[in-house]
């Protein structure tokens, strides 16, 4: 069996490296110029399904540096006000994994070839029920030798995100919504000098008309030196523990013009807390940028046919939910455990893929709508239909 997997994020990856553990042929294609164009490397939780996923997609020998790598997660999820004085609370408190999202892409990214500047432009299905992928600036006509590009899949994954070009194809109907909300998310490296924010990481700080969140990326051991300890075969970045911050912005604030990402948060913390400015005062100011809140819902199954979805894709969530690269990488791990059967014989390939499809659809809606009720807990004017 071979798999064509369209999009290099942790879902996609995922996938091919559990593939690959089967013994079952992956290519990656990848429509970013470079593996490391886009930073990547926010803080994310994961729950012990989306963390179980992870496990079961990796070689067993790669285990205990995962495990080296994380962090436990546990946060009382209150509300304070800038000036860190506690004025409410979210809700129950947060546990699962917390793992940086660059680190995790690395280990995912070790012994795979992806196919970079690869845009897909669309797909043929061919008469012998296999699918054959066309990308920009590839001609399969013209080749002059068989390539990954041009050689006909059993299955074509779509794990290509909000703006999935295979959805684009394969089902029409199913389009992001822009809830109108806008956020800046950025790093900091944590130093002593911000020990007096412990409480605020995993809490919601509510200043006029925005929310501040906070979460801190504590490494059981840094990256590199774990990998160069535990699995020398895997080459992990070289960073340290840091603090995530992200600020909603209200929904009528538009694209600040003339600011960087974190000028315009400042520019929003006049009064606050001078801990939580120099927070955002000493980030990186390379990995801040602003960006949108859109989410997709699965609406209508499309035919049945070697040509599915994974991820963002299909469901993409609202970060407030916390459920995105969960539900990613459960989507990986089940499509995975359908795809071993059908390559082992146990069932038709059609069969595993539609039967993955009926199951990614309810958990991947359900996810959507749960990570939309929170999201006016942090952006009020939402749209949310």
């Amino acid at each position: 069996m071979r798999v064509s997997i369209i999009g290099a994020g942790l879902g996609g990856l995922a996938l091919a490296q559990g593939l690959r553990g089967a013994g079952i042929e992956a290519d990656v294609f990848e429509r970013d110029p470079g593996i490391v164009a886009r930073f990547q490397g926010y803080r994310l939780v994961l729950d012990p399904t989306g963390f179980q996923a992870v496990r079961d997609c990796l070689p067993a020998r790669w285990h205990p540096l995962l495990d080296e790598i994380v962090m436990d997660a546990s946060a009382e999820q209150l509300i304070l006000d800038p000036h860190l004085n506690e004025i409410g609370r979210l809700g129950a408190g947060r546990t699962g994994i917390v793992v940086d999202r660059q680190v995790l892409r690395h280990l995912l990214l070790t012994g795979l070839t992806v196919h970079t500047d690869t845009a897909l432009t669309g797909y043929d299905v061919l008469p012998d029920g296999t699918v054959q992928a066309r990308f920009a600036h590839r001609d399969p006509a013209t080749a002059t030798a068989p390539t990954p590009a041009t050689t006909p899949a059993d299955l074509l994954v779509g794990a290509d995100g909000v703006t999935s070009a295979v959805r684009g194809v394969l089902s029409l109907q199913t389009t992001p919504t822009d809830t109108g909300v806008r956020f800046v998310i950025g790093r900091t490296p944590l130093t002593d000098e911000f020990a007096g924010l412990s409480k605020a990481y995993g809490s919601k700080i509510a200043g006029d008309g925005v929310s501040l969140l906070l979460g801190a990326m504590r490494f059981r051991t840094p990256p590199k030196q774990a990998a160069e300890r535990l699995a020398p075969d895997v080459t992990l970045p070289d960073i340290g523990d840091y603090v995530r911050w992200a600020m909603i912005l209200p929904s009528n604030a538009g694209s600040p013009e003339n600011l960087t990402a974190q000028d315009a948060v400042l520019s929003r913390m006049d009064g606050w807390h001078p801990q939580l400015r120099a927070l955002i005062e000493q980030a990186d100011p390379d990995n801040s940028t602003l960006l949108s809140i859109r989410v997709v819902k699965p609406g209508a199954r499309w035919a049945p046919g070697p040509v599915t979805l994974l991820g963002d894709a299909i469901h993409a969530t609202s970060p407030t939910g916390g459920n995105g690269a969960n539900t990613a990488l459960r989507d990986a791990d089940l499509l995975r455990r359908h795809l071993t059967e059908a390559d082992a014989g146990r069932r038709d390939l059609l069969d595993a893929v539609g039967d993955y499809e009926r199951q990614m659809f309810e958990y991947g809606a359900e996810a959507v709508r749960t990570s939309l009720e929170k999201l006016p807990a942090f952006a009020p004017e939402a749209k949310l239909s």
